[in-house]
């Protein structure tokens, strides 16, 4: 008995990605909304990387200062991408409802199967390796600071007040580092799931356009007047498909930008942090789970961008394999236009300057060794 074809369902991606706006109080209807964005946008996303920022510029020894900079540019950086993120809302709305538009043009059982098994299912397990990454840096993080050897908040932050005149100041201001935490995270997860999983989706869409445009005419038994709609329908799908290239565009032209540096900065002075300062096993593995984490937030997206621009480029080959031959003047000259329409590179950039691929990736990880031997040398 064979299976029935998936349903597909592009927006059923996103249902998580929205509970993270839901839950920052960003979206959603329900009576706290707004005290609740208004909670987090202050003490999180503006008083928390300025709490860090004040606290690591008092701090004069360079283990707590190379212990404070990862967390510190981790906050100023979430809290930069999600004001990014934040004013993009309605681009991000409007790419979703481009992909539900296209889901509706997946009409054999080949092509939902396909989309399926090489989009769908992968799309998902990107934002659960990252859900999973977030948990276990919140349990990482606030375990180190619980099992230290003296008694010492998360992270060296400055407060109006003097942390350690009394255990219930400190208890209050290590419990507002853990919570702060966990909110950077969690705008993190909202700052860092969206590129690879619209990328991911991207992808899966040309290359069903490709499968699209690659049959056509090999159907004897369609009448001229069907095929030539079934290219003018890829060409609108093509144009929809640009559409969202230029809204990602649009959208993570900032965002981006600011992961790169953040993730530089950050991979490097980890490093340092393992082999020097990391005094015992929650420290290590603190750092280990930061570590990984760091390369988790930039390298999904770096992957997939890269093979949406891959995907794309392969686009005027499928449009060559199509069974042209025989077709009428008017037919070969709209494809043939087409063709030199798909023949332009496309390539999403953030800050205009650095092209989201797996280029990117290892020219961060260039920075951060740059970083990290910049580091050793002052330390000497």
């Amino acid at each position: 008995m064979e299976l029935p074809s998936p349903v597909i369902a592009s927006d059923y991606i996103y249902r998580t990605y929205w509970l993270y706006w839901r839950l920052l109080g960003v979206e959603g209807e329900h009576p706290l909304r707004y005290l609740l964005l208004i909670m987090q946008f202050f003490f999180v996303t503006i008083w928390y990387p300025i709490h860090l920022i004040v606290g690591l510029i008092c701090d004069g020894t360079l283990a707590e200062v190379c212990r404070g900079i990862p967390i510190t540019a981790s906050c100023f950086f979430a809290s930069f991408k999600i004001i990014c993120f934040r004013w993009k809302l309605a681009e991000i709305k409007k790419v979703q409802q481009l992909f539900v538009e296209l889901d509706q043009r997946i009409a054999t059982a080949e092509e939902r199967s396909s989309f399926y098994r090489e989009t769908i299912r992968v799309a998902e397990f990107i934002w659960k390796s990252l859900l999973v990454a977030a948990f276990l840096a919140i349990i990482t993080g606030t375990a180190f600071g619980l099992f230290r050897r003296e008694r010492k908040l998360l992270y060296p932050g400055w407060f109006p007040y003097d942390v350690y005149s009394s255990d219930q100041r400190f208890w209050l201001s290590f419990a507002y580092q853990a919570a702060g935490h966990s909110l950077a995270i969690l705008q993190n997860l909202a700052n860092d799931s969206y590129p690879p999983m619209t990328f991911c989706v991207l992808a899966g869409h040309v290359r069903l356009l490709s499968m699209r445009l690659s049959r056509m005419g090999y159907d004897l038994t369609k009448p001229k007047e069907l095929i030539v709609r079934e290219l003018k329908d890829n060409i609108e799908d093509y144009r929809k498909l640009m559409k969202i290239v230029k809204l990602l565009r649009s959208t993570m032209h900032l965002s981006q930008l600011g992961q790169f540096i953040s993730s530089g900065i950050n991979i490097a002075i980890t490093l340092v942090n393992i082999l020097f300062f990391a005094d015992n096993n929650f420290a290590r593995t603190y750092y280990g789970v930061y570590f990984m984490a760091m390369l988790m937030e930039i390298f999904p997206s770096c992957y997939y961008g890269t093979l949406v621009s891959m995907e794309l480029n392969g686009l005027t080959d499928s449009i060559f394999s199509s069974n042209w031959v025989g077709m009428d003047r008017g037919y070969c000259r709209t494809l043939l236009i087409f063709m030199q329409l798909t023949l332009a590179k496309v390539e999403i950039k953030a800050g205009g300057m650095i092209g989201i691929s797996l280029n990117a990736f290892f020219a961060t990880i260039r920075m951060a060794y740059s970083f990290f031997t910049l580091a050793m040398s002052l330390r000497k």
